[in-house]
This record gives structure tokens, sequence and C-alpha cells, in this order.
């Protein structure tokens, strides 16, 4: 029986793992922490249950057509709730709640800005069609040669996909309030560029977000990676936690061996393999798992790299319940176009950020105690950024708390009972996560499909890799779908 070590239990490594051992590979799959889950770990603490990284559940599909490919459905493991408003956004004198109903949105449009109804069904249908041919004819490709994207479908409708159209244009053709262009694109904003470095073609993201809906996993987003992992153990998956890979023994350009230390005993270990999947940040296992001669990718190319950004997250446990809060809260209430040019242009830290709260608490009562609420806060920052200290990270604290509760209109700090934040140098020290990404690389049109780190190590003939950092990008359903694709790729080479 073929054997395959799986480096890190990320939605991409536990997908990957589950495709393998679905072919009848024998998997081992090492995970440093003591949980599965990788970015989205969970933090258990005095009666709250946080998850530490993905928030939004969208593409509801691709996670049905993930359990499916077992002979599963999502319903075997975790229930769905469809959120409704979806999300609410703050802007400076105004707040905008989100319907989940189509028609509802439309109206929404039309009264703030009359006509905007109509051109939101006009964008909606562009959307459905760039989503739809994405799904099917650009996700799953393993972005290893231009010849996989020779097809007449694709071809024909090259234009309709508008990749060479900015994101920013796209929208200023349909809408004028800054308000309504805000809401559209700030999907966006998480895939590591300002709206006008975008290509248009992610508009499919709206799509996903107004069509297909936005939706919250009974337990929390850790309920998915409970069922991943034991729909893995299903399979025969063997999981070894508080384990670290510390490097690998080559022979002829093949890996041979994978070796690690167990983290309790620190016991070496190794593990013999016919194919290595890492996980694990791409740039960490090329610099520190593998000698200069073996490495695909240059420091000069690392560095040319556009990243998605980082972000401080704080984890916030309050003793009482609010008044006036929905599940995802956005809060532009200050320069949308700004932050987005500290973070992605001159790379500082941002001087006036918006940022992005979870209630899931409004949602589950089970992840808090009684009569508590479970806050998740997140500023998007750039990668790289130095000087992430603890009085830093506080200061942010201060600023977006003041203008949440000004918001809000009721007393909150007062009420904390736990508070932990999250940002570069955790990311660093927890994951590798080359300059403290938390999102992986920039979706630009120079970093899509081929222009990824490949899958396949140049150098290493049986290391793949897996996860944001290769095809096909940041996010938890491409994750997915990035452990289906290289597994594919290994099984049609062994």
């Amino acid at each position: 029986m073929k054997k395959a070590v799986v480096i890190g239990s990320g939605f991409a490594g536990l997908s990957a793992a589950s495709f393998m051992a679905k072919a009848g590979w024998q998997v081992t799959l090492i995970e440093q922490h003591p949980q599965a889950g990788g970015r989205a770990r969970k933090l258990e603490v005095q009666g709250f249950s946080f998850d530490m990284g993905p928030s939004w559940y969208w593409m509801p599909d691709v996670f049905e057509r993930y359990f499916n490919c077992f002979e599963k459905k999502v319903t075997d493991y975790y229930q769905l709730k469809r959120l409704n408003p979806s999300y609410k956004v703050y802007f400076e004198n105004s707040a905008i709640e989100i319907p989940a109903d189509f028609e509802q949105l439309k109206n929404l449009f039309d009264s703030i800005e009359p006509g905007t109804g109509r051109q939101l069904e006009k964008f909606m249908l562009e959307a459905a069609y760039k989503y739809k041919t994405g799904m099917q004819k650009l996700v799953h490709k393993p972005g290893r040669s231009l010849t996989e994207f020779i097809d007449l479908d694709l071809a024909k409708g090259l234009l309709k996909l508008d990749v060479f159209t900015s994101m920013k244009n796209h929208t200023g053709k349909f809408f004028k309030d800054e308000r309504l262009k805000q809401i559209i694109e700030f999907p966006v904003l998480f895939l590591g560029a300002l709206p006008q470095n975008i290509p248009a073609l992610y508009s499919l993201m709206n799509y996903a977000d107004i069509k297909l809906g936005t939706w919250y996993p009974q337990g929390g987003m850790y309920s998915i990676v409970e069922s991943m992992h034991s729909l893995a153990k299903e399979l025969g998956v063997q999981f070894l936690f508080n384990t670290k890979v510390t490097g690998f023994q080559i022979e002829n350009g093949k890996i041979n061996t994978v070796n690690g230390i167990d983290k309790n005993n620190k016991e070496a270990q190794s593990w013999h393999a016919d194919a290595v999947i890492a996980g694990a940040d791409y740039h960490f296992v090329e610099k520190n798992l593998l000698p200069p001669n073996l490495q695909s990718y240059s420091d000069a190319y690392w560095e040319q790299r556009t990243m998605a950004p980082s972000c401080i997250i704080f984890y916030i446990g309050l003793q009482k319940k609010l008044k006036n809060i929905e599940h995802h809260s956005l809060f532009f209430d200050t320069d949308f176009e700004k932050h987005g040019k500290e973070i992605y242009e001159s790379k500082e830290w941002p001087s006036n950020p918006l940022f992005y709260v979870c209630t899931a608490s409004a949602t589950d009562n089970s992840i808090a105690p009684p009569g508590c609420e479970n806050l998740f806060f997140l500023i998007p920052i750039a990668a790289g950024l130095k000087d992430d200290s603890e009085e830093r990270r506080e200061q942010y604290f201060e600023k977006i708390m003041q203008r949440f509760e000004n918001r809000l209109g009721e007393e909150i700090k007062s009420a904390i009972i736990y508070k932990s934040s999250y940002s570069v140098q955790n990311f660093v020290d927890d994951y590798g996560a080359f300059k403290g990404n938390a999102y992986g690389l920039a979706n630009t049109l120079l970093q899509t499909a081929i222009l990824k780190p490949s899958l396949k190590s140049k150098k290493v003939k049986n290391l793949y890799y897996t996860g944001q950092l290769t095809v096909p990008g940041p996010g938890v359903p491409p994750a997915l779908i990035s452990g289906e694709v290289v597994a594919k790729e290994i099984l049609k080479e062994f």
C-alpha cells in the first residue's frame, strides 16, 4: 500500500488526506498543534468557544459537494442556518442591514439610489455566469500548464468573465452611491488588493454572498473541522497531534522519509512516504525543511509576491447580552479607500481602520455561558508589519471599541470578562506564516492559476503543496478544493 504523509490539518490538509485515503493510500497526517484545524482552530476558555480564524460560511454548494464525494451529506455532520439579515454595515451616518431575500435587497438598493434594484439584477446575472464558469472551468485546475485552460466555452466567454476589467470599474458601471459600491466591493477586500487592482471576475463572490447566502454551522465554524476530521478518521487517516515536522531525508531527488519530533516527550520520529503533501505554509516548508538547492522559489521571488492582508483579532467574552447586534457587522464608518491604501500600497499600520465584528452568540447560545456574548473583532492590516506589540494592539482595541460602543449605544467595555488578541507575530509563531499573513497570496491577475506557486515542487519529485499559497487561493471553500486538486494530481502520477 502506498503511503502519503500530509503536513498540517487545516481545511486543505484535511481535504487532501481524505481524498488520498479514499483512493486506497495509507495516510498519516502530522499536526503540530493539539487539535485539528490549522488557522480554523477553536479557543475554549471560561465557558466561551471562539472560532479563532474563519467566521463566514459562504458557498454552501462547495461544502455539500465535498461531503458528497465521500457519499455523505453536510447534514450527516452539522446543521446550517441561513442568516437574515446576512450582515449589517455601519457607515458614517447610517447603518444598512443586508436582507437574505433578493427582492428585498433590490428594494433596499432602490431606496438608496433609484434604479439600482434593476442594476443589481443585471450585475448579479453577470456574477452568476462568472461563479458557474469559475467553479466548473477554473478553480479545479491544478494550474501547472496553460493547456489546462484551452476550452472552447471558456474562450467564448472570456470577455464575459471580465478578467481584464478591475472590480472598481465594473462596480462603477452599475452603482454611483458610495455605500452601495462598498457593499458590493467589500468581499474582495480580503483577496489582497484594492478593488481597482482585483479582476472583476471576482464579482463571482457577490453571487456567493447575495444569491447563495450567508450561513452559520451550529456550534461554530469549528464544527466543519470536527466533521472533516471525523470523516478522515472513518476513511482510515492516522492523525499525529503535537508533532512537528523537522525535515526530510531526500535521496535521488525524492523524499524517502519525513522526520519529526513529538512535542510532548521530545522523541524523534520518522515516517516513510511515497508522496508528501505540505498543507503547512508553503514558504515555511521551502525555507525551513528543504536545503537551498531543492527550493523551488528564491527569496527574491517571495519578496515580490503581493500578499493578502494579515489582521489583528480580538476574542472578547462579555458578561451581558447586547441589544442591537447582528451575527456579522462591518464597520465602514471611516475612509474605506484610505484604509485600503494603507494596508495594500504604503503597507503601514492603518490610521483609522475599518473593522469587522462577529457575534456568533447572537445566533448560537451554545458558544457562550448563559447571559453572555461571544465577540470576535477583526481589523485587516498589511502583512509583514513590524512592531506588533501589546501596546499597539491595545491602542487599536481602544479605537474600535469606542466606535463600537457609540454605534450600538451601550456600554460594553465594563462587561468584558475575557479578552485576548491575535496578530502578525502569532501567525508567524503558530503557523510559520510568511510575513505573518492571515489569508495567503492576493488574488491579483498576475498571481492567478499558473502564476501562483506550483502545487508540485519543481525540485523534489514527490513533494506537493496545498492551501492558501497555491491553487486555487485563499478562503475556506478554495482550501477544500485545493486538497482535492492536489490529491488528483498525485493519483495521476502514481
